[in-house]
């Protein structure tokens, strides 16, 4: 075998080896929530919330679920830090109880949910601020 091939192979595996280094790196994170009354409300509804996030792809998948709101829900949303950079808005699409979704997380809203910024925030009728909330946690 010539010398280049020899070098093309050894480089070859060189690359795949800094791949699989990089890949072992990523991890799967767990994270809960449970989903309580906003202060206020007088509400007596509760749920609760399960997300895995790939650290690698960056990807948030989740399901959760609620029961007992006072009217239907209009609208659910992840909430990161109010202000600066890991600033994260996440609007959930499907939200009717049970719900689940995926989104592709920005590093900057990847580092503030890894922060332990991110809440969940149910909106209903009654409550347009928001009846359920709960802060999303490592499992």
């Amino acid at each position: 075998m010539p010398a280049t091939a020899i070098r093309a192979v050894i480089f070859g595996l060189a690359l795949a080896g800094a791949g699989a280094c990089t890949s072992a790196s990523a991890e799967m994170l767990r994270f809960k929530a449970d989903l309580l009354p906003v202060a206020g409300t007088g509400s007596t509804a509760s749920g609760s919330l399960n997300a895995d996030y790939d650290t690698d792809s960056k990807k948030l998948t989740w399901s959760g679920s609620y029961k007992g709101v006072g009217t239907y829900a209009t609208s659910a949303s992840f909430h990161g830090a109010p202000a600066g950079p890991r600033r994260a808005f996440v609007r959930i699409l499907n939200f009717d109880s049970p719900f689940e979704g995926t989104a592709i997380l920005s590093a900057p809203q990847g580092e503030g949910l890894l922060a332990g910024e991110w809440s969940l925030v149910i909106r209903t009728a009654g409550f347009p601020k928001g009846e359920l909330r709960g802060q999303l946690v490592r499992n």
